[in-house]
């Protein structure tokens, strides 16, 4: 039995449509994020991979003041309904390099409040300063139910942008972790 020429144009398209897809590789995280309970603090920890690009590092140099943003969200997961925030914190650091100097200018700010500004020479510390933290004291346990999910999302964006080339994924990356609050 002959099939008719549709179908056969069907069948083809939906075996290249597949092979397509499944020879496109998923999109890799590139924002890993992991929460912690300890006592009465949520502390998160997260890493921006490939977020120090060739291009970042040209904008720096250059002397332009270039800020990371990181807005960090814990949300409580509510079945069959939409998911609530509990708490939001913003982390941002800037980075502003002097030509005469050679040395880096890095400020971390937290809420808008200053946690930290020191001069660094070293780039390799200045991406790790830019792209990673670890175990930040952002929410409070006492506003967690018991036994309940929650998960934590963090963004990230980088001013200036001056187009795809300096920012690889358009406006802002995103990584999300989830934890069950069991105190």
């Amino acid at each position: 039995m002959r099939l008719p020429v549709w179908r056969n144009l069907f069948i083809v398209g939906l075996v290249m449509t597949s092979l397509v897809l499944t020879a496109v590789p998923a999109s890799a995280e590139t924002l890993r994020v992991r929460p912690l309970v300890r006592g009465s603090q949520v502390l998160v920890s997260f890493a921006l991979e490939q977020g120090f690009t060739d291009q970042v590092r040209e904008v720096v140099r250059s002397g332009l003041r270039t800020t990371f943003t990181y807005t960090v969200e814990l949300k409580l997961k509510v079945p069959a309904w939409v998911d609530r925030t509990i708490g939001t914190a913003v982390v941002s650091t800037t980075v502003e390099f002097d030509n005469l100097t050679r040395r880096h200018t890095i400020s971390r700010m937290l809420d808008g409040r200053m946690e930290e500004s020191r001069m660094v020479e070293d780039e390799d510390i200045v991406r790790q300063l830019m792209t990673t933290f670890d175990r930040l004291p952002l929410f409070d346990t006492r506003i967690l139910e018991q036994n309940r999910e929650y998960y934590v999302v963090v963004r990230a964006e980088a001013r200036p942008r001056s187009g795809a080339a300096f920012w690889p994924w358009g406006g802002a990356t995103s990584g999300t972790a989830k934890f069950t609050f069991i105190p």
